[in-house]
């Protein structure tokens, strides 16, 4: 719960769901595993992108993103490493998919902390 966007309700949820996350060799695998990765196709030298895959667990999925809308209100007033690389998606790419990679990137963070045993430190 020391990270910025997870409640009770995201610690909860991530912690029934994966335990400590040893099932998952890295953290990409649990995001790929709860959804919030981009499908992947590629045809010879192209490549392309698309939407999520939404595969996985859905409650936790949509609660991660619930989360992160949550957060990107907050960083908008913020002067942290976080809110300078969430604005900067945002004007990119838009504040939906800022919000899906906001989610990714808490996720991969649980995951993280959840093997090392750790609280959150912001930089």
């Amino acid at each position: 719960m020391s990270i910025p966007g997870i409640g009770y309700v995201n610690a909860t949820g991530l912690y029934s769901a994966i335990g400590n996350g040893s099932q998952f060799k890295n953290a990409r695998e649990l995001s790929v595993w709860l959804g919030i990765t981009p499908k992947q196709f590629a045809s010879g030298n192209k490549q392309v992108m698309a939407g999520i895959t939404k595969r996985g667990n859905r409650y936790l999925r949509k609660q991660l993103i619930h989360g992160a809308r949550a957060l990107m209100t907050r960083c908008k007033k913020q002067d942290d490493h976080l809110s300078h690389w969430l604005q900067d998606i945002i004007h990119r790419r838009g504040p939906n998919k800022a919000c899906v990679a906001l989610a990714n990137k808490m996720a991969r963070l649980c995951w993280t902390l959840l093997q090392k045993s750790q609280m959150y430190k912001p930089q």
